[in-house]
């Protein structure tokens, strides 16, 4: 058994510094490491119609958005498969499967299923293609028997509900899945990034995200509004840098390199931090050597971003490559879950010959 990783992003929007932080970022290094024998990266599109049925166009018009995102960060099709979820009818027919071998109780204690619940006021509603995800990404994993999930911290939950499927299947009927293993982000104070208001989550739906394709302009304007340290109000009273989102995010994106080209007043961000600590120091000042920051650091993207979109039927036709090579995989997984499960009637040659004896006595 090989290793593989697989990881994707709902195509709900542009993707933002949370996605890059959480997984996007990591996906990239591990994609040119060449640690891994098989690399999947997909547009999970079914589960975002879970909370969107009726505005389909939404997903539709994402799909682009999310894989020039993908392509500027510097995903690359020639070492990794990009494709689109729905587009795989594999992934459907094994999360009917797994579906049998977990309760409703199960899935209600998932507290990330609690938390997307809660944040989509569904607890009065919820639709049943929703309240299945953890179901549906379990199959994403397992159909492509993945050893590696490369996902933020509060991911964790789903992929725990995903071990617990692949060996209530694979005690069930046989050892055909695999059971993977989590990747977190190696910068442990960026797992979550906040949001610009500093609420816990940078989330499209809070109107709270840095996008990748942000302009220079509009990266100014989300950092100057940043939310701070409410108790550090005047210039000489000390700071405090935990739950402070610039801190946060500068614990995120900025280098020593960065201090020497731009702020050469300090050696790296210790020393920021405890001058910042100790007051004298300004939140505009923090601001506006964060926005240097990220602007150097998003420029690259914007510039191969720019380049791709000039020529759109390309994208198409890489998620075209890309999902034509995931169903090959997904169809060889599906042909040894139908077999363990011996529900592959037409390739069952003894079940054949036994029913023709039977009928024949």
């Amino acid at each position: 058994m090989g290793k593989v990783i697989l990881t994707g992003d709902r195509p709900t929007g542009k993707l933002h510094l949370g996605h890059y932080v959480g997984s996007l970022r990591r996906r990239v290094q591990l994609q040119e490491a060449g640690d891994y024998d098989k690399m999947f990266v997909f547009m999970a599109d079914v589960q975002a119609l879970t909370d969107n049925a009726d505005n389909p166009e939404k997903i539709r018009q994402n799909i682009v958005e999310v894989a020039l995102d993908y392509l500027a960060a510097g995903l690359n099709p020639d070492k990794c498969t990009i494709f689109i979820q729905s587009q795989i009818a594999e992934l459907a027919e094994l999360t009917t499967y797994l579906m049998n071998l977990i309760t409703v109780s199960r899935v209600q204690r998932n507290p990330t299923v609690k938390t997307e619940i809660k944040m989509r006021n569904f607890e009065a509603n919820i639709p049943l293609g929703f309240f299945c995800y953890p179901v549906s990404q379990a199959a994403d994993i397992t159909l492509f028997k993945s050893t590696t999930v490369p996902v933020g911290e509060d991911q964790e939950p789903m992929l725990e509900v995903t071990r617990e499927l692949v060996r209530r299947f694979n005690a069930t009927y046989g050892e055909v899945l695999v059971e993977p293993a989590i990747m977190l982000p190696e910068n442990t104070t960026a797992r979550r990034l906040p949001g610009t208001d500093g609420k816990e989550k940078m989330s499209k739906s809070l109107g709270n995200c840095i996008y990748l394709s942000d302009s220079a302009e509009d990266v100014w304007q989300k950092v100057r509004s940043m939310y701070t340290d409410p108790l550090h109000v005047n210039l000489n009273d000390p700071g405090h840098v935990e739950g402070n989102a610039v801190f946060t995010y500068l614990d995120a994106f900025s280098t020593d390199a960065d201090f020497a080209e731009f702020w050469p007043d300090y050696a790296n961000l210790d020393e920021l931090k405890e001058h910042y600590q100790r007051g004298g120091l300004g939140d505009m000042k923090c601001k506006k050597f964060l926005n240097q920051v990220l602007n150097k650091f998003l420029e690259p993207m914007r510039e191969r971003r720019h380049e791709f979109e000039k020529d759109i039927p390309e994208i198409f036709n890489i998620l075209k490559k890309g999902t034509e090579k995931a169903r090959e995989t997904a169809a060889e997984t599906m042909d040894e879950v139908r077999k363990a499960m011996r529900i592959d009637y037409f390739n069952d040659a003894d079940l054949i010959k036994q029913q023709s004896l039977k009928y024949q006595k």
